[in-house]
């Protein structure tokens, strides 16, 4: 009896993705959509288009849900997105390796900021000691900004609030706290500090939903058992400085991002430290870049013994 003849299983294998479907994808997914990715690329926008549908018809799946606005991932978009990003990130760190050694840094480096305090004088150093180098700054509340270095539209961000996701590099470089700002007319503005029972029926100005300051204040009431009445939610710090300066009630910002507005008095509070640390943040795969390497030795970092004060 004959032996069974061998299955050809190579014949069978899937075949490989082309890497300019897969370079497509990523584009798309880390911009804000079609448009951007092929600006990104340096091809057409139908062009990026066609790589990406032609990878979602081969394997049947549909990666992003195509709207008016731009495009949103699926789940298994976003899920694809996670697994070729160490891919594109070794592609560019190739790049910089084969570049010459000795050469300044070129390229753009796009940074993320949840506050516009600590990132501007860190980007004034930057420039000074690579000007060749072009920067781009996007301003969110903490949400937004987590969410665009994640999704890879920025290469490093300011956050003033701790994360433990395991993809991030995050060093401390700063500490700050939370004060009461109202305006000079206001019935507070002549106290040298305030306890926070002392806003239990203070009309308040809070940030929107994703806010850092926001969330932090809220932890503390809430351990303290006081509930102010919120009248107004606004969508920036600016806004809200504005909000407070009109009467309209008071707020709570960090101490760093009070300004100079003599329109407004900043109290301490007495009873609790609402502290912030800052970081300067980026993908853990991405550290060894050399604009992003060379970025993050801009800030000053913290002591350690700040850094173990607020754990």
């Amino acid at each position: 009896m004959s032996p069974p003849a061998r299955r050809n299983v190579a014949a069978h294998a899937t075949p490989p993705i082309p890497t300019a479907q897969l370079r497509a994808f990523h584009a798309v997914a880390t911009s804000r959509g079609f448009t951007d990715a092929a600006r990104m690329l340096g091809i057409t926008q139908p062009a990026v288009s066609m790589q990406v549908r032609a990878l979602e018809t081969t394997y049947g799946v549909e990666l992003f849900r195509r709207r008016r606005a731009g495009a949103a991932l699926t789940d298994l978009g976003a899920e694809l997105l996670e697994r070729v990003r160490p891919m594109f990130a070794l592609e560019v760190e190739a790049a910089e390796l084969l570049g010459a050694a000795g050469a300044g840094l070129r390229g753009h480096l796009r940074v993320g900021a949840d506050a516009p305090f600590r990132a501007v004088p860190a980007l004034a150093r930057f420039r000074v000691e690579h000007p060749a180098m072009q920067i781009s700054l996007t301003l969110g509340n903490s949400a937004e900004t987590l969410r665009d270095l994640l999704d890879g539209r920025t290469d490093v961000a300011f956050l003033s609030d701790r994360n433990d996701d395991p993809r991030l590099f995050a060093a401390p470089i700063a500490r700050s706290v939370q004060v009461v700002i109202v305006a000079t007319t206001h019935a507070l503005a002549g106290r040298k500090r305030v306890r926070l029972r002392d806003l239990a029926e203070v009309p308040m100005i809070v940030r929107e939903q994703g806010s850092s300051t926001r969330r932090a204040f809220e932890r503390a009431i809430a351990e303290a058992r006081v509930s102010p009445p919120v009248v107004l939610e606004l969508g920036s710090r600016e806004a809200v400085l504005e909000g407070v300066a009109a009467g309209i009630g008071a707020a709570v910002v960090i101490a760093s991002e009070r300004g100079h507005d003599a329109r407004i008095v900043a109290l301490p509070i007495a009873d609790a430290v609402i502290e912030h640390i800052d970081y300067v943040v980026c993908l853990q795969e991405r550290r060894r870049l050399r604009g992003i390497r060379a970025f993050l030795a801009i800030p000053p970092r913290l002591p350690a013994t700040e850094r173990r004060a607020r754990r």
